[in-house]
């Protein structure tokens, strides 16, 4: 409680009477009956303290605390999506692709985006900034109308640039350098890809290298995802969690997963891996809002 207390500024017998009157927070206790607090209670505690100052009385604000943490439940502790993702969702089928594959599939997700022009979420990591420069000009479109879109590679910084994504810097040891992810969170369209990079590929030719991958268009998971991305974007850049916080808050759209939105992705996937697309965003459906 003592470490708890300094890092989030507090007292001890506040924590007491949060815990007493509103359950919150729930420390493991051992049979000692000391508590012991995790990284992620330290998180939810500070969160608390953010939405207090906003104005919001304590009751309401460790509610909606707990309601975001029910949609961003911790996963992503050690820096890695993929892994993240499967810890919360056994059940989850992973098939071995070559990169070929999961540039085809994350193509015909960006693409679906990109149609409707829609304020979605947009993350991706790309591993080395050389591979997202190939795509920059196509994420500088998918950015424009999007609500936030970052993407995460080797870069030597942060930079926030008004005409694209948020380029957030990884390291090589970081779980994430490994991994080749496409999030698209709207109102409308939800799609995630997640890829996992085998070791012992440094030979191989570059798009022939094999990921044990998984993707899914499930609102709530795609939700989920968005979250822990979140999580490991504000390790580099803090300030992202207070710009992405309303968006991730808002109630997941069961539309966004429907059958019709599944079969058009399927389409376009198909499409590209027999090779009948080019990797370039399609016009926005005349019906679609710009």
């Amino acid at each position: 409680m003592r470490e708890v207390c300094a890092k989030t500024g507090v007292e001890a017998p506040t924590l007491r009477m949060w815990e007493q009157r509103h359950g919150f927070p729930n420390p493991r206790r051992l049979p000692s009956g000391h508590r012991r607090y995790s990284p992620r209670d330290v998180e939810l505690i500070t969160r608390v303290i953010q939405e207090r100052e906003t104005g919001l009385a304590l009751g309401a604000a460790i509610e909606k605390v707990r309601r975001w943490s029910d949609a961003a439940p911790a996963g992503a502790e050690d820096g890695s999506l993929f892994a993240g993702l499967r810890r919360l969702h056994p059940e989850l089928e992973s098939h071995l692709l070559p990169k070929r594959a999961l540039v085809a599939i994350s193509h015909a997700i960006e693409d679906e985006c990109g149609a409707g022009a829609e304020k979605a979420m947009l993350f991706a990591s790309f591993q080395q900034e050389r591979f997202y420069r190939k795509a920059q000009a196509r994420w500088r479109d998918l950015a424009g109308p999007a609500r936030f879109a970052a993407v995460l590679a080797d870069f030597e910084q942060v930079r926030d640039p008004a005409d694209g994504p948020l380029e957030v810097p990884i390291h090589r040891a970081d779980p994430i350098s490994r991994e080749w992810s496409v999030i698209c969170d709207a109102p409308s369209f939800a799609a995630c890809l997640s890829g996992w990079e085998r070791p012992g590929q440094d030979e191989v030719d570059d798009m022939s290298r094999d990921f044990e991958s998984f993707w899914s268009t499930e609102p709530a998971l795609v939700r989920q995802a968005s979250c822990m991305a979140c999580s490991i974007i504000a390790r580099a850049v803090p300030e992202v969690g207070e710009r992405v916080r309303p968006a991730l808050e808002e109630p997941v759209s069961e539309r966004a997963g429907d059958r019709a939105t599944l079969t058009r992705l399927t389409n376009r996937i198909v499409a590209y891996v027999s090779g009948g697309l080019s990797p370039r965003l399609p016009a926005p459906h005349p019906s679609a809002s710009a």
